[in-house]
């Protein structure tokens, strides 16, 4: 799953593509048919001497146990393999350090006898059934087999050495990557005497204990819903179907729109400009490469032909690394103000929402006001566990972990948003927010991640097919799409696991929920600050992905569509 949820891909990631060469004659002369070799049990299609297979019901009735002799079969067959996976298991010593925050390096010794046994296995197979020209099949001297097929024996014998021993790795040490470890295969050959050595760099899940997560005693914010809430969620919800018509008398506010040319500096230098740029007027708005945070009090009153200055913090995304961070000024010269005219509510219309009146509607606006609060209550209490483990914790996780996670670190947050009925524009400009500084919100992200799979781990809590399925058609219905069409958007994105995860996490919180102790504290009838989103860019050049994996794991890493390249579309 996501990150990591299993130990077996230490061995299967990096060796997925490992396999053996077929085994060929290296002094056959060049352009003639490569010589197969036959080892016992494999004879060539057609081959002379080979036994006509009985008719299936003839071979069921003679390989089919006596009666009484089943069961004592069964019990033969698992002491034998027992003991064959005992013989077979590698003589190895292993060494592992911490090299840096969740970052381990591993040397594997593998003693000599072992690779001597595989050797010397693979030559006995072949010299039972090579077709070695002046030498009837079989009976080549052991030497000039050897000789001849050493390499491509030695090849196959690697790889499953390697494989052996990463499995038995992963078996006996708690390693559990984050990645696929640092180790080429082909750079890696046996030598000619002495053990076989291979050493790898891995990423590593952060060890942390976990407290006692059951009995919690949280806050939870509670609020009841006024009239006057549910008009302004009426509002919000309208809006998308409303129309832009001139406020003649100005006077902007919160919910219009401002048309304005802007002008943006830094330390009295022009780094940006923009014409006739269309913003809606809210608390906060998130333009491509940064937030205006007080955006709302700075422009509120604003007319036709006034001039506005607010301040934006630039985000990771600036186009220059060195604006990151900093607080640049927009000088807006206002050209125009424009309300929204709402849609009349008609049966007809109201029809958009499943609503067949009013009264109905208004009802769906309370369903979805106590979702969005119960959205809130889960976030908190996810501060609240996670500020409870990462207090008995040391927490510190590389830079290069968190710029690969980012983008499905915030694919989880967004899948949340989705589940609470936020509206589009309102998760663009929650995402903007959270990509403002990238690093602390995908480290928080991860750390939610870590604590919640812990749990979910050791309450053996896991998700199977059909549970995907389920909430893949829970998103389409909600989205109103075909489940089909949902999971080939996630399969697109790679998102897939991310889902998954997200299902984990979602699974264990809800136990952690479920066996809390809470205290009830008013929410306070404040709303949540508003935030737009804003297709423009305070500053000039190229935007940064400040979701992109590091450079250096760009070139190892399969190529991910950019995160939030949905949002370059036109609304």
């Amino acid at each position: 799953m996501d990150l990591f949820r299993s130990r077996r891909p230490l061995a299967s990631s990096a060796f997925l593509t490992l396999g053996a060469p077929p085994m060929t004659d290296p002094n056959q002369p060049t352009g003639t048919e490569p010589e197969v070799l036959n080892t016992p049990g494999a004879q060539p299609e057609g081959a002379a001497g080979t036994a006509v297979a009985p008719p299936a019901e003839a071979e069921a009735e003679a390989t089919a146990p006596k009666e009484g002799e089943e069961k004592e079969g069964e019990e033969k067959e698992g002491e034998k393999k027992e003991g064959e996976e005992k013989d077979s298991k590698l003589h190895q010593c292993v060494e592992i350090r911490d090299i840096g925050p969740c970052k381990k390096h591993i040397k594997v010794t593998v003693e000599r006898k072992d690779i001597d046994e595989r050797l010397n296995e693979k030559f006995g197979e072949l010299i039972k059934g090579a077709n070695v020209p002046g030498f009837r099949p079989g009976k080549a001297p052991r030497s000039l087999v050897t000789r001849r097929y050493h390499k491509d024996v030695e090849d196959q014998v690697k790889g499953e050495v390697l494989l052996a021993s990463l499995e038995q790795l992963a078996d006996d040490h708690d390693i559990a990557p984050l990645s696929t470890p640092s180790l080429d295969p082909e750079k890696i050959v046996i030598p000619a005497e002495g053990p076989f050595v291979y050493e790898f760099e891995v990423e590593v899940r952060p060890q942390f204990d976990l407290p006692a997560y059951k009995g919690l005693k949280l806050k939870r914010p509670v609020r009841t819903f006024t009239d006057q809430d549910v008009d302004q969620e009426q509002t919000r919800l309208l809006s998308r179907f409303g129309q832009l018509v001139p406020k003649d008398e100005g006077n902007a506010q919160v919910g219009d729109f401002i048309i304005a040319d802007m002008t943006t500096r830094h330390q009295d230098q022009v780094i940006g400009t923009a014409k006739e740029v269309t913003i809606k007027v809210e608390d906060r708005v998130a333009f491509k490469d940064g937030v205006a945070e007080q955006f709302g009090t700075q422009v509120c009153g604003a007319s036709a032909g006034d001039t506005r200055v607010v301040d934006i913090v630039m985000s990771d995304a600036a186009a220059n690394p060195q604006l990151a961070g900093q607080t640049v000024q927009a000088t807006l010269e206002v050209k125009d103000v424009k309300k929204l005219r709402l849609p009349e509510l008609t049966h007809e219309f109201l029809h958009n929402f499943g609503a067949h009146s009013v009264e109905q509607f208004r009802e769906r606006i309370r369903a979805l006001l106590e979702k969005r609060l119960e959205y809130e209550q889960r976030q908190s209490a996810r501060d609240q566990v996670l500020e409870k483990i990462a207090a008995a914790s040391d927490w510190e996780l590389p830079r290069d972990l968190l710029m690969r996670q980012a983008r499905k670190a915030l694919a989880r947050k967004v899948m949340e948003m989705q589940e609470a009925g936020m509206s589009e524009d309102e998760i663009r400009g929650r995402r903007r927010l959270l990509e403002q500084d990238v690093l602390r919100s995908t480290t928080l992200a991860l750390k939610e991640h870590f604590v919640l799979q812990k749990i979910a781990e050791e309450e053996k809590i896991d998700i199977g097919e059909d549970d995907i399925n389920a909430e893949i058609e829970r998103i389409a219905e909600m989205q109103d799409e075909s489940p089909r069409r949902v999971r080939a958007r996630l399969e697109k994105e790679d998102l897939l696991e991310t889902l998954a995860a997200q299902l984990v996490e979602r699974m264990a919180l809800d136990l952690v929920l479920q066996h809390a102790e809470y205290e009830d504290v008013a929410a306070g009838q404040a709303p949540t600050p508003g935030v737009s989103a804003v297709e423009e860019q305070a500053a000039e050049g190229e935007l940064k992905d400040p979701t992109a994996p590091p450079p250096e794991a760009s070139a190892e890493q399969p190529t991910e569509s950019p995160a939030g390249a949905e949002e370059n579309q036109p609304s």
